[in-house]
């Protein structure tokens, strides 16, 4: 594809913190999701399938939690996790908004639909980083408002990853599944 026609294609990005953990566990890094963060995970996949999205790309927290998230969000979604591009990033665990976001940059150009899930307080920051102020006012106001587990917001962009920067996407929505 040349440069100048990937500059135009419209990517999506959904920034979503892990559904609700155990309190507990060996260590922060080795929790599990509760059973009600199974459940909403499996929700916030049918809400993803709802909104038209399905991912060609995930970057995804080393940590057990992200990575239980991320297979119930597929499960639910009726996904099939193996044919999706999954990186489970050591450094999303710890990361910063900035850290995330140059995380973002680097996913590969040729996805089109990229799924971030990662922890808080950074994907709360994340998104609210990424807001252009130019989509969905009610989806951008929630933001602010905190960012609780399994908590997920659509933006659409255009151009490369490489290039995202700070109001580099407009919310088209926001969502926190509960049962």
């Amino acid at each position: 594809m040349p440069d100048n026609a990937r500059k135009d294609t419209p990517r999506r990005i959904v920034v979503m913190r892990h559904a609700k953990a155990e309190a507990h566990g060996p260590s922060d890094f080795d929790r599990h999701l509760a059973d009600r963060g199974v459940e909403e995970g499996a929700m916030a996949g049918r809400w993803l399938v709802e909104q038209g999205f399905e991912p060609d790309h995930v970057l995804v927290s080393a940590a057990l939690r992200t990575r239980e998230t991320w297979a119930a969000v597929a499960d639910g979604a009726g996904w099939d996790a193996d044919t999706i591009e999954t990186d489970e990033n050591d450094t999303l665990y710890e990361a910063g908004p900035e850290t995330a976001l140059d995380l973002v940059r680097e996913v590969p150009e040729d996805a089109v639909a990229l799924l971030v899930i990662g922890h808080n307080p950074t994907m709360g920051y994340l998104a609210q980083l990424l807001d252009d102020g130019e989509g969905d006012e009610e989806a951008s106001n929630a933001l602010v408002m905190g960012y609780p587990t399994s908590a997920m917001t659509i933006f659409d962009l255009t151009g490369d990853w490489s290039d995202l920067d700070e109001q580099g996407g407009t919310v088209v929505a926001h969502h926190v599944p509960r049962s």
